[in-house]
């Protein structure tokens, strides 16, 4: 009998392990992967009937259904896994880092040549995925390069083609989400996730990997190095949008850490502490094309922002990731 009890004291953990992990599953994916792509497909429904009801670039409407939409895919764009890859469903919607110039090179083929794919949601999902999604529209909303290419008539359609298939691209994730939220939260033999711990794997992982994207890409890119700053390269520089991008992914980010540090106070406290100041920092940029990086106080400053958002992921890795079980060595960019 001793020997029954000490075996079910030491069992006892391990469930409540379980436990914990089951309600960690479908908390993230009900309160924070769900929610999310439904913000979506409502932001992206009224861009598409802002664009169809007006398509002048300089819209007030357009301009501010782009920005409401865009917004909704950047606080959703960490989730870089399941429905969100299949058919490059991500880069259909934000095709960035673009260093060879490929966004303009196909918007300005297409209205060159009057492409009619515009006029049919399924071939214009078919053309290249460089003239597709938000930083394609930017060019057409902000672009003065692209005021008066080709016919008025053309560009007007090609505006309105991009904003639909953005809605298209949305409701697609959106509906597979749905199911595949299940998936997640049910692992098992007939799953991508064997169990529990490889579904919470997969949610770390969007984490780090987020983290390191803003602090490497979003900032690093436009950064370069000090004798050749890259002003040009940041993200959705056009509609002074870069620095916003780094505060809604941190944004994103630090309720996903909440929810998977759920059950150790301690860490979650540290963690939101970590976030608090690197969000804190990026408002008081006030530099919302991080134009900054070419002058050295506005490096200086774009530096310590990096590095704040560095100092958060190495937190995550020391304290997070053992917690959950993940080992130290996890690179984040790993496949496995």
């Amino acid at each position: 009998m001793r020997l029954i009890a000490v075996i079910l004291s030491a069992l006892i953990p391990l469930c409540a392990v379980a436990q914990s992990r089951d309600a960690i599953l479908t908390d993230v994916t009900q309160a924070h992967i769900l929610p999310r792509f439904e913000q979506l497909v409502e932001m992206t429904a009224t861009l598409d009937a802002a664009a169809r009801a007006d398509c002048a670039p300089g819209s007030a409407d357009l301009r501010a259904a782009y920005h409401a939409a865009f917004d909704a895919w950047i606080s959703a764009s960490h989730l870089r896994f399941g429905p969100t890859e299949v058919g490059d469903r991500a880069f259909a919607l934000a095709f960035w880092p673009d260093s060879k110039g490929f966004t303009p090179k196909a918007l300005s083929a297409m209205i060159a040549a009057e492409d009619p794919a515009i006029a049919d949601p399924d071939a214009f999902a078919e053309t290249s995925i460089a003239g597709r999604g938000f930083l394609a529209l930017e060019r057409m909303l902000y672009d003065p390069a692209f005021a008066d290419q080709g016919d008025a008539a053309y560009r007007c359609g090609l505006i309105r083609a991009i904003a639909a298939d953005i809605h298209r691209t949305a409701g697609a994730i959106d509906r597979d989400w749905h199911g595949y939220a299940r998936i997640m939260t049910q692992p098992g033999p007939d799953s991508p996730y064997r169990s529990s711990d490889e579904a919470l794997q997969e949610l770390y992982r969007a984490l780090t990997t987020g983290l390191e994207f803003t602090a490497d890409t979003r900032l690093g890119r436009p950064m370069g190095s000090f004798d050749r700053p890259r002003p040009n390269r940041a993200e959705a520089r056009r509609s002074l949008r870069s620095l916003r991008h780094v505060e809604l992914s941190l944004t994103a980010l630090r309720d996903l850490a909440a929810r998977l540090a759920a059950d150790h106070p301690q860490i979650a406290a540290a963690l939101d502490d970590a976030f608090a100041r690197s969000i804190a920092r990026a408002q008081a940029l006030d530099d919302p094309a991080l134009a900054g990086v070419a002058e050295p106080q506005g490096r200086l400053r774009i530096e310590a922002l990096q590095q704040s958002i560095n100092d958060i992921r190495s937190l995550a890795t020391a304290q997070l990731g053992p917690t959950l079980g993940i080992s130290a060595g996890f690179n984040s960019l790993d496949g496995d």
